[in-house]
């Protein structure tokens, strides 16, 4: 397919909102007939774009970019490829970003990673921050880079002030849109849209959704990613947890409503977290195929 440029895609689409999807890549080679199997049942729904993380540590970068050319070339979907730093040095990065750009992906979500435990910042020939990723990738030329955002604070800021003022200075890096964490009560995302745009963030800010499938799974997530739950959230998880199913179409439910809510709002775009779950993403986009 042409190339097309994620950051244009929420210019000349003012007048409604982008949807996305984020997929990720298998750990192992075995697995990767799943995940494409997921891309392309991902693909029917029709998103702006699709995006592929890149495993922690790095470890599955390479089906990170398979998965991104499949998405591109094969399902016809505009593929952002994430780029985590914190385990590569510079001039992996560099092989890296010719990979990346070899295969004709031109979008990407630059990211530090997390830092394993018990490590410190990463040395020189490391990277330490996702805004000095951000601007070598600037300099290598040819790219769109989006960024993250953790609207209820980067666990690592020292206050949510200085947390958004570092969003100004991705901006300021080259960064051309911000994709948030998983947020379950809108009322802080809100808040923190209100926050970036007194701190000079004028880049679309992209709320994150993540439907809740499993009460265990989502509460490891909000541990990792410092997003909190609402008591509605909590009374959803106490009653339906024991049974699979109700918990799926309850959790397909609460994300319903709560996309419900940023469209009416008006945000640029949704970025939904399908966990590999093609008919869960299709049972959300079909209980809001007339509001977008």
């Amino acid at each position: 397919m042409d190339t097309v440029i994620i950051a244009e895609q929420f210019e000349k689409t003012y007048s409604r909102t982008n949807f996305s999807f984020e997929i990720f890549p298998p750990k192992a080679d075995a697995d990767f007939s799943t995940v494409s199997t997921a891309a392309f049942a991902l693909s029917r729904c029709e998103p702006d774009f699709m995006s592929v993380t890149y495993g922690a540590g790095g470890g599955t970068s390479k089906n990170t970019i398979r998965i991104a050319r499949l998405i591109q070339e094969e399902c016809g979907v505009p593929a952002l490829a994430h780029l985590t730093c914190a385990s590569s040095t510079r001039e992996e990065i560099g092989q890296i970003l010719e990979a990346l750009r070899q295969q004709g992906i031109e979008n990407i979500l630059a990211l530090r990673g997390d830092i394993p435990a018990g490590q410190q910042l990463p040395e020189d020939r490391y990277y330490r921050f996702a805004t000095d990723l951000m601007a070598d990738i600037a300099k290598f030329g040819g790219f769109c880079v989006g960024g993250a955002c953790y609207p209820e604070t980067h666990p690592e800021a020292r206050s949510p002030q200085d947390d958004v003022d570092n969003l100004k200075r991705k901006q300021d890096a080259g960064c051309r849109y911000l994709i948030s964490q998983l947020i379950f009560d809108n009322t802080v995302s809100y808040d923190f849209l209100a926050r970036c745009a007194a701190a000079g963030v004028t880049i679309p800010v992209i709320p994150g959704v993540m439907p809740v499938l499993d009460a265990g799974q989502i509460r490891r997530m909000c541990a990792l990613s410092g997003a909190s739950l609402t008591p509605k959230f909590e009374r959803m998880v106490t009653k339906y947890h024991a049974d699979p199913y109700a918990m799926r179409q309850a959790g397909i439910a609460y994300a319903t409503e709560q996309i419900t809510d940023l469209l009416a709002f008006g945000v640029p775009g949704i970025h939904l977290y399908t966990m590999n779950k093609p008919e869960v993403a299709v049972a959300i986009r079909e209980n809001i195929r007339f509001l977008y």
